[in-house]
């Protein structure tokens, strides 16, 4: 017999292969969830001010990323956790898969998360892509950010 947890979690294997992209649009840093994370997350979008950036890169052992308790979204054991976490006195949000590796985005107190965990398709490259935006906009003289390197 399987029940309503059952069929939600075969809904997200199914969709694997949709996964979040984290990326820079102008002057944000933009989590774009896939269907089913978005869905689990109850929204499909997370946007933060890029100079709110304190520190990215890639966690290994995803249960690292993850802080504090859950307050909402979807959890889902050993397929998916997505959704805001409480933590101190602030919120992180968290799209990740069990068992993969995570973007971890640490952020300042301009936004409204003070951290950022999603497993991507291919963390190092986006830990990357994102800091040569930052090292673009640093010699520009736009946005001095630590990137956590």
């Amino acid at each position: 017999m399987t029940g309503p947890s059952d069929n939600r979690r075969q809904a997200v294997k199914e969709a694997g292969a949709a996964m979040a992209r984290l990326l820079v649009d102008d002057d944000d840093l933009v989590v774009r969830l896939s269907w089913p994370e978005g869905l689990a997350a109850r929204r499909r979008q997370v946007r933060v001010p890029l100079a709110a950036l304190q520190r990215v890169a890639v966690e290994t052992a995803w249960w690292r990323a993850l802080r504090g308790e859950a307050d909402s979204g979807t959890w889902i054991p050993d397929t998916l956790l997505a959704g805001v976490r409480r933590y101190q006195r602030r919120h992180d949000f968290v799209a990740i898969r069990p068992g993969r590796p995570v973007v971890v985005a640490d952020l300042g107190s301009a936004s409204p998360f003070a951290r950022i965990a999603v497993t991507v398709p291919d963390p190092q490259a986006t830990v990357d892509a994102i800091r040569a935006v930052l090292a673009r906009r640093r010699t520009d003289g736009r946005n001095p950010v630590t990137d956590g390197g």
